[in-house]
């Protein structure tokens, strides 16, 4: 399972790193070491975490989180496979978006709940781009 650092954590979840190194000092996402003594978050822990801060979003401490040409980078929080089609969830920042695609799609770009991914919206349709 893929791990994040605390500043690549902040950056999916809309933060400043300050603030989700308080967050993992404070015991609201478990953190763990690597070999070389980083703080490194669990891919699943994160994508859990990502559900719970995009949930409390909107309160007036909150960064915004913005977009650059319709590309959400976030985190997989849920993928959900049927027979031909699946559905994929991402919680970018405070935004939660879910893509309608193929399970082909999903199996090719190997999609799994706590890797990051990019949505990109265009209208109606949002496409995932694995990071």
């Amino acid at each position: 399972m893929q791990s994040y650092t605390i500043g690549q954590a902040a950056r999916l979840l809309g933060v400043s790193p300050d603030t989700a190194r308080r967050w993992a000092d404070a015991g609201r996402v478990a953190t763990h070491r690597d070999e070389s003594g980083r703080r490194l978050i669990d891919g699943r822990a994160l994508a859990a975490f990502s559900i719970e801060v995009g949930q409390g979003a909107g309160s007036e401490d909150a960064e915004v989180y913005t977009s650059a040409r319709n590309a959400f980078p976030g985190i997989v929080t849920a993928v959900k496979l049927g027979d031909v089609a699946a559905q994929v969830e991402i919680q970018a920042g405070p935004h939660r978006l879910v893509s309608l695609l193929t399970r082909e799609a999903v199996e090719e770009l190997g999609l799994e709940v706590g890797m990051r991914a990019t949505a990109r919206v265009k209208s109606t349709n949002v496409h995932i781009d694995r990071a």
